[in-house]
């Protein structure tokens, strides 16, 4: 049986000693492939508030768009990259350094969302900050890696209130505190901020044990692996939320 994954992909993409160095590559596939689908096709103004190990705003910026890169890091104003990007170092739960309507879109990858565990204050905001008609990309922790990790840690109350409880905070053996979400509650925190959304699916249907057996019995298979992945449709209901340990989601400003 494999090892659970990571919280936050992006902090194993180096590590080819990981056991699951295979499914890491095939998560990571699959998520820059949802991004590029998602972008807008024409050039705009975006803010990303995933954070430092994100790939996402560099990607932004690669397809011609005007990224602001909200991190927090140490230092203090803004910088600009070579690519484009500006990089300021804030609070990305808070945006009070923005105006209302300022932003074409938002993307929150990397579960930046679970770790704001005020996750409907900060939605607010990224709402707040979108034009009518923006749209907004997020992933967050899923119930099913929660109840996983909790499981994991023999943290055996936690799980006897999880049916009972309307916040989920998962405790991590680094001593972090992430939230952790099914579907419902994604959609209900978007609409509560006035975003409708487009669609929730699971970043990955195929599971990380059967994206490393393939990987490793044909690394070339990375290709074939992704476009199975993509084929899901992105209109569909999340219904079976046993399947990922991250959701993704889009929504749109419709005022």
């Amino acid at each position: 049986m494999l090892p659970l994954p990571g919280r936050s992909p992006a902090l194993n993409q180096d590590h080819d000693h990981d056991e699951l160095s295979g499914y890491w590559r095939f998560y990571h596939a699959v998520a820059s492939a949802q991004l590029a689908r998602w972008l807008p096709r024409r050039s705009s103004v975006i803010l990303d508030v995933s954070g430092g190990e994100s790939r996402s705003a560099r990607q932004a910026a690669a397809a011609g768009h005007h990224v602001l890169e909200v991190a927090t890091g140490p230092g203090d104003g803004q910088e600009a990259s070579p690519d484009g990007r500006r990089r300021i170092v804030a609070d990305p739960s808070t945006l009070d350094f923005l105006v209302d309507g300022s932003m074409d879109a938002v993307i929150a990858e990397d579960g930046v969302l679970s770790r704001c565990l005020a996750t409907e204050e900060t939605v607010q905001e990224i709402a707040r900050v979108l034009r009518p008609g923006g749209r907004v990309l997020l992933c967050v922790d899923s119930l099913t890696l929660g109840l996983a990790v909790l499981a994991e840690q023999n943290l055996w109350p936690h799980l006897s209130d999880v049916p009972r409880a309307e916040v989920v905070l998962v405790p991590w053996p680094d001593g972090t505190i992430t939230r952790c979400f099914w579907s419902a509650q994604v959609r209900e925190f978007l609409a509560e901020a006035g975003l409708e959304t487009e669609w929730i699916r699971p970043r990955t249907v195929v599971s990380p044990s059967t994206a490393e057996h393939l990987l490793g019995q044909d690394p070339g298979a990375l290709a074939q692996l992704v476009r199975t992945e993509l084929q899901t449709p992105y209109d569909c209901r999340v219904e079976d939320e046993s399947v990922g340990i991250h959701l993704l989601a889009s929504a749109i400003k419709s005022w």
